[in-house]
């Protein structure tokens, strides 16, 4: 009788251990994603509209920009450089070395006129031409007369370095869902 108990001891242990095990494992392996792979982002603010909304859920992918470096069009967040526990999305603009400027409601990238479908109004406000430094980026929201963006000197060109990811996947509300592409604004 005593003997039995051990065993039954010993079965409670081994059960124990597992749901131990699977637990720390899938903890590890979420952080281990989180980190070097994807996150989760939620849209704050109106900044984006009528691209993304206010409250709609994003995966940003980690990975590519590893191997790659973001292009025209892409939707990055990033680390609001005058306070990086924030993070902002935007839209890339303009690359590095490229000249950037406002002029008459018109992005202009490299003097030529971008094409811009996906915002509902052009900008009224202006940005004098400069170019875009090394490994910076000019990012502007879809909502460009409500956007703290690169216009702004809180925000100004965008670092490489703050950059967390690229949107690639709308996931909430469940009737939006879908993959985001970057549109071809400049040639």
């Amino acid at each position: 009788m005593f003997r039995r108990k051990r065993k039954d001891t010993k079965k409670q242990k081994s059960e124990l251990r597992e749901w131990i095990e699977t637990i720390v494992g899938s903890v590890l392996l979420a952080g281990f994603l989180i980190i070097f792979v994807a996150q989760s982002f939620v849209v704050q603010g109106s900044s984006m509209s009528p691209t993304l909304e206010n409250g709609e859920r994003l995966v940003v992918e980690k990975v590519s920009y590893r191997f790659t470096e973001p292009d025209y069009g892409d939707i990055i967040v990033f680390k609001f450089p005058y306070n990086p526990q924030e993070e902002f999305i935007k839209r890339v603009i303009a690359l590095p070395g490229d000249t950037v400027e406002i002029r008459q409601g018109e992005v202009l990238v490299n003097n030529d006129p971008i094409d811009e479908q996906y915002i509902s109004e052009p900008p009224l406000s202006s940005f004098s031409s400069r170019e875009v430094p090394e490994d910076h980026y000019f990012v502007l929201g879809d909502n460009r007369n409500n956007s703290l963006d690169s216009r702004d000197r809180r925000v100004g060109f965008v670092p490489r370095e703050l950059i967390v990811g690229r949107a690639v996947w709308r996931y909430w509300p469940i009737t939006e869902v879908e993959v985001l592409r970057a549109p071809a604004i400049v040639d």
